[in-house]
């Protein structure tokens, strides 16, 4: 069960841009590391802005272990390591595969579908990371003290809309959760070991 709660929202001078910090736990209270999350407004389509993002091979892993982009953004995956990695996904968000190679492919993959993207390499099944592509412009993921800040969001109703490697193998499907912006915003975030 996903469980959220909504803090003190202070609102700020009118000379500050509106803002959101979400801390986000567990269900013990504990801070939780790489939650994807963004603010969906419930009126109107937000502008997309085209953005690039890396996630590096290294040491045989994927960083970051955990990707927010806003639906139509493109992702590098250079390869780091002194092997050949074959990455690839069968998520039905983003179906894809760069076969084995070293170096940076000439391509960008373009994520242009919302939902949760599940990678892996196919030479190297220990290796996973995970993108999150949302209908939004304000995306991001939570730090190591489990917070992350939405800065130049309009004053308006959001959906809070979030996702965690710990929910792998459920539907794969985002939470939400409404949140209202008038200033600056605080707001805490539980997130239960089942979406």
């Amino acid at each position: 069960m996903i469980l959220a709660a909504i803090g003190c929202i202070v609102p700020a001078p009118a000379a500050l841009a509106d803002s959101l910090t979400v801390r986000v736990v567990d269900e013990h209270g504990a801070a939780l590391q790489d939650v994807a999350m963004a603010l969906k407004p419930l009126v109107g389509v937000p502008a997309m802005r085209v953005a690039e993002f890396e996630i590096v091979q290294r040491d045989k892993r994927f960083i970051p272990l955990m990707t927010a982009v806003p639906t139509g953004a493109s992702i590098r995956f250079p390869n780091h390591d002194t092997v050949r990695h074959h990455v690839y996904s069968f998520s039905p968000a983003k179906t894809f595969e760069l076969k084995l190679y070293l170096g940076t492919p000439a391509a960008p993959v373009v994520f242009d579908k919302p939902g949760v993207v599940v990678m892996g390499c196919n030479i190297h099944d220990h290796m996973v990371a995970y993108v999150v592509v949302f209908d939004s412009p304000w995306v991001g993921v939570s730090d190591e003290a489990g917070e992350l800040r939405l800065q130049g969001v309009p004053a308006g109703d959001y959906r809070l809309e979030y996702w965690h490697p710990r929910w792998v193998g459920a539907d794969n499907s985002v939470a939400g959760t409404p949140v209202r912006i008038d200033g600056d915003a605080r707001f805490t975030l539980v997130v239960g070991a089942q979406p």
